[in-house]
């Protein structure tokens, strides 16, 4: 295969995202409705600087509509859950005809959680490529778009949690998983960190298992951002600051030694549920804009010169993002970019 994922800041055709729909994660009528409203701010806040498609469960598009305004194309298809970033395709090139093309990962609810169902989910990514018309590639590994990274020069980070774990993946080597990766994303170099933040595991509500881009993401080539918990008493003290050790001492697949830019964490450390793992770092980079996670914290501001540093020609739009973490995501977890080709 000739696949080439372009990376985040390539420039974008659209952004897919996917409606909240009655489920186990928005339990309550409340939770819904908090949920919708947390989600229609994203795509708002998206669609300033590309169009935006939203697939909404049947005889839901008009509840979307209502939050949405006039400004964001709806379709209809049979949905589980509302996270476009896993459920979805990853977009690629191929290169060998220069069209897009569609990667359709195995998705099994996040490995196989008691809380999840994918019925319907896992078979969003064909109905997406299918509506776009692009070619799709299908893969036996178990894998989500929330599980990479790319820097679009032949690097991709990835969580041993995630493609190596049993959950996913029984019986996969290193090696099989990385041929697999690097056939449908047209890299050649995996670094792999050892884990994801403490909340996205079992025990702290809903979670991936440690899925990379809440952790660490590229924002250009050699260049690579980092959740940097600062306080001792949050268990992703130690997490973040092997994570940042690990990636300090690594080189891309060009063999540069990479910038590791550490954002501190939000200060809340926890909630009525746990450790949080609010983060910074699951930003989604659209034409023109950074639409950057928001906790009515602090923090938020710094976080924001941080990336205004980094992406200058860029408007950073801040938007809360405190429900959809409730959830086990955030806005990089709810958006998927399809690149302009």
């Amino acid at each position: 295969m000739t696949l080439y994922m372009p990376p985040e800041w390539a420039p974008h055709e659209r952004t897919w995202m996917a409606w909240p729909g009655p489920n186990p994660t928005f339990a309550t009528p409340d939770d819904l409705d908090a949920a919708r409203r947390a989600w229609a701010s994203v795509a708002r806040a998206v669609r300033r600087f590309e169009p935006v498609t939203m697939v909404c469960g049947p005889g839901q598009a008009a509840s979307a509509r209502a939050l949405l305004g006039p400004g964001v194309e709806l379709v209809e298809r049979e949905l589980d859950d509302a996270w476009m970033r896993d459920i979805g395709p990853t977009f690629v090139r191929d290169t060998a005809t220069g069209r897009l093309a569609a990667v359709d990962w195995t998705f099994n609810g996040w490995g196989a959680q008691e809380w999840a169902r994918w019925e319907h989910d896992a078979k969003v990514a064909r109905h997406v490529a299918d509506l776009v018309g692009a070619p799709v590639h299908s893969t036996p590994l178990v894998n989500e778009g929330g599980g990479i990274h790319v820097d679009g020069e032949g690097t991709v980070l990835l969580t041993e949690t995630v493609q190596l774990g049993p959950e996913r993946n029984p019986g996969w080597t290193r090696e099989r998983v990385e041929a697999e990766i690097h056939a449908h994303l047209g890299t050649r170099k995996a670094i792999w960190l050892p884990r994801g933040l403490t909340a996205d595991y079992p025990g702290h509500g809903f979670g991936t298992l440690g899925h990379v881009d809440i952790v660490a993401a590229f924002a250009a080539p050699g260049v690579v951002l980092v959740h940097s918990q600062r306080d001792p008493a949050h268990p992703d003290f130690e997490v973040s600051r092997e994570v940042a050790g690990l990636l300090r001492a690594q080189t891309d697949a060009r063999g540069r030694a990479l910038d590791v830019v550490e954002v501190p964490a939000p200060t809340a450390l926890a909630d009525d549920d746990g450790w949080v793992d609010h983060s910074y770092i699951n930003h989604y980079l659209c034409d023109g804009g950074v639409v950057l996670c928001a906790f009515d914290d602090p923090h938020d501001e710094l976080a924001a010169g941080i990336f205004r540093r980094l992406f200058p020609d860029r408007t950073v739009t801040l938007v809360d993002a405190r429900t959809i973490f409730a959830g086990g995501g955030g806005i990089h977890c709810v958006t998927q970019q399809q690149p302009r080709i």
